[in-house]
């Protein structure tokens, strides 16, 4: 016989109604007439009187986040909102989303925000070449540091003392950043904010998905590699966007395959031993973006900061991204030629 989780986990339903709540932990049993731990007469009602629980019940918080109504206020000059999701790590999550992010910001007419919710493994500076960047702080918020004069960024690395500082920090730590990342930066008017998330389907998720609800998510771009111990992660990242609402765009198969850049073989280094992102797609029900291949170019253009568009623009991994950002603004129902001009997909 299977074993059991212990202790029993909460419902879906209650975790994503109250993502950001602890459940109060009580001394002693709910009575027959309790009202429940977290509702609004919770320690104050008439059978509450003489309960070991009553203190406990009464300091717990209640009610929605005061916070979420001025995070709306905040991101209201962002059209749309992506999150970049997989529930796999090393398959290319950041590395895509600052590809993604130059791949908008080719086109002069659009302003692009990053938001690098991987608190523990802030990639995205480096990968935008803006490792070294401060946060400042005005009457109006705080700024995010610019990549670009149309690119704007905003991590925990850049509040950190020492580049190799490691954060330790729990889930409420972490959550609480995320708000003020939201709240507190001076986002002003984006045409696209792009939300490179860590791997799972917890806290950070959780966090994201609530403070943006209320503000519109345009929805979720997953991103993959072949091999089917990715797909299996990948699955479940598709099934919470599913049970929490966020609208799936489509699924980009990450390193593909590998081009070589002298004779232009293509080689499988990792095999799809079942079907691969492609196949996947089908099965969800979800549109499939495009493969893009190795390139270690790509690497390298991480590495400096610099973008790969600009840098490489004729080689197949730049031409297979301009197919995966056309795929992804049709499933937005934007016109792709506005979001990337012809004259900059040449």
């Amino acid at each position: 016989m299977a074993p059991s989780l212990d202790p029993e986990p909460d419902s879906v339903a209650d975790v994503l109604a109250n993502p950001l709540k602890q459940k109060p932990t009580l001394v002693a049993p709910e009575p027959e007439h309790c009202p429940g731990p977290e509702s609004q007469q919770a320690g104050t009602a008439d059978s509450c009187a003489g309960c070991p629980n009553q203190a406990i019940c009464a300091t717990a918080p209640k009610g929605p986040d005061p916070d979420i109504p001025l995070i709306t206020a905040r991101l209201s000059g962002i059209k749309h909102k992506i999150l970049i999701l997989s529930g796999k790590g090393g398959v290319g999550k950041s590395t895509f989303t600052s590809l993604l992010a130059h791949a908008f910001a080719t086109n002069a007419d659009q302003t692009v925000g990053v938001m690098d919710t991987d608190i523990c493994g802030p990639s995205i500076p480096k990968m935008l070449g803006v490792e070294g960047e401060t946060i400042h702080i005005s009457s109006a918020g705080w700024s995010p540091a610019w990549a670009m004069d149309n690119l704007a960024v905003m991590s925990i690395q850049f509040m950190l003392p020492n580049r190799d500082d490691a954060i330790i920090w729990r889930g409420p730590k972490k959550n609480g950043l995320i708000k003020q990342f939201l709240k507190d930066v001076e986002w002003g008017d984006l045409d696209f904010l792009l939300v490179d998330t860590p791997p799972g389907t917890s806290d950070e998720h959780l966090s994201v998905n609530t403070y943006l609800k209320e503000s519109g998510i345009d929805g979720a771009v997953m991103v993959t590699t072949p091999q089917e111990v990715s797909l299996l992660d990948v699955r479940k990242e598709i099934d919470f966007c599913r049970k929490a609402g966020i609208k799936v765009l489509g699924l980009v198969e990450n390193m593909s395959g590998f081009v070589c850049p002298k004779c232009t073989h293509e080689s499988e280094i990792f095999k799809a031993t079942t079907g691969g992102g492609r196949k996947l797609a089908e099965e969800m029900g979800i549109a499939f973006l495009g493969s893009v291949p190795l390139d270690p170019r790509i690497g390298m253009a991480c590495d400096y900061g610099e973008s790969f568009f600009d840098s490489f623009p004729d080689s197949p991994a730049c031409r297979a991204l301009k197919g995966v950002v056309k795929g992804l603004a049709k499933e937005m129902g934007l016109d792709p030629e506005v979001v990337m001009p012809e004259e900059q997909d040449a």
